[in-house]
């Protein structure tokens, strides 16, 4: 179990800690400071929140792949079991859901124009992604029990 744990802690700080925590960074580095210069505004309250759920939503998701999955949000070491139970009741994907709205979040706090495009990027990423790779992996990984539980939930939301 102490293996599995390391390996989802490293896998979150290499693929959601670059995606929304280290490129975020690099992109808005420059305005961090004139960020919290003056008081901060409702929309920025607003994105706090927002960043707070998907942080929440993913971590959430993390462990469930840990516990339930056993496995890890990586592809390179995925989960042996369907996750089915918690967020991926209403949303195939309630992972991406929560990485986005870190996105989101930080977006809308720092209202960086390289920001929002980036997030948008992501978004077009994720999709391709999900929709080319990793379904057809999950098809051919847990084959029917996939396709049942594609049938009842949506892809995102």
């Amino acid at each position: 179990m102490l293996s599995l744990l390391l390996r989802n802690l490293f896998f979150t700080i290499l693929q959601p800690g670059i995606v929304a925590g280290l490129i975020p960074y690099w992109l808005v580095r420059d305005s961090i400071h004139d960020a919290f210069e003056r008081p901060l505004r409702s929309w920025q309250f607003l994105s706090i929140l927002i960043f707070i759920i998907g942080f929440y939503l993913m971590m959430d998701c993390i462990l469930r792949f840990a516990i339930k999955g056993r496995g890890t949000l990586s592809p390179a070491d995925p989960t042996k079991k369907l996750v089915i139970s918690g967020w991926y009741r209403y949303s195939r994907n309630p992972m991406y859901v929560g990485v986005l709205l870190i996105l989101l979040g930080e977006a809308i706090f720092f209202n960086v124009e390289s920001l929002w495009s980036y997030t948008i990027f992501i978004v077009i990423i994720f999709t391709i992604f999900i929709v080319f790779v990793e379904e057809p992996r999950l098809r051919r990984d847990f084959g029917e029990e996939y396709a049942e539980y594609c049938r009842k939930v949506r892809r995102w939301i």
